[in-house]
């Protein structure tokens, strides 16, 4: 009798082990999603300030370079608008904020006279800022939600079912690399 106790034990022991191992899982996966969610979020609001800074930073700019930006930032604004800060971020349309970007503020030298105006300093600083708080929201968020796919593509957390009917989290890729002649006034 005592024996047969004692290996009664074993098959209890072994499924506490995996119903705490089962939680523990699902419970990181749960926070992954979360934390890829918050990043997602704080992109989108990076990326419209990005858009915000940029309308701004057009009025100091000669009228075609300004129209170019504006209208490139107005895009992207827009776009935000549609989604009310939901669905995913339109790669295309803020790509061809980033490429109005790189044509506007290609030249430091340019910059560098823009900058006499202490209106466009501050403007160009905010912008610079604004570009630079892009780069890093993006990473942040390509980095949690790797890291998401990554325990999602275990094989226990697919046979258990552990992400539930939850979508899995994409990457986000655009151009956010900051102009060249905004890149000396990006804090960092």
């Amino acid at each position: 009798m005592e024996a047969l106790i004692g290996w009664l034990w074993l098959p209890l022991a072994l499924v506490t082990i995996l119903g705490w191992y089962l939680s523990y899982s699902a419970s990181r996966l749960d926070r992954l999603h979360h934390r890829a969610e918050s990043a997602r979020a704080a992109l989108e609001v990076h990326l419209v300030r990005r858009a915000a800074a940029a309308i701004e930073a057009a009025a100091v700019l000669d009228p075609a370079s300004g129209l170019m930006l504006a209208a490139a930032a107005s895009e992207s604004l827009a776009e935000e608008q549609s989604r009310n800060g939901g669905g995913h971020v339109v790669e295309e349309v803020e790509n061809d904020l980033s490429r109005a970007l790189h044509v506007t503020f290609a030249d430091p030298a340019d910059v560098a006279q823009l900058r006499a105006n202490p209106l466009a300093e501050d403007l160009l600083d905010a912008l610079a800022a604004a570009c630079t708080r892009v780069q890093l929201a993006r990473r942040f968020l390509n980095d949690a939600v790797a890291q998401a796919q990554r325990v999602r593509r275990k094989r226990v957390v697919r046979w258990a079912r552990l992400a539930g009917r939850a979508s899995m989290p994409q990457m986000v890729e655009i151009d956010d690399s900051v102009p060249a002649g905004l890149g000396d006034l990006a804090p960092g």
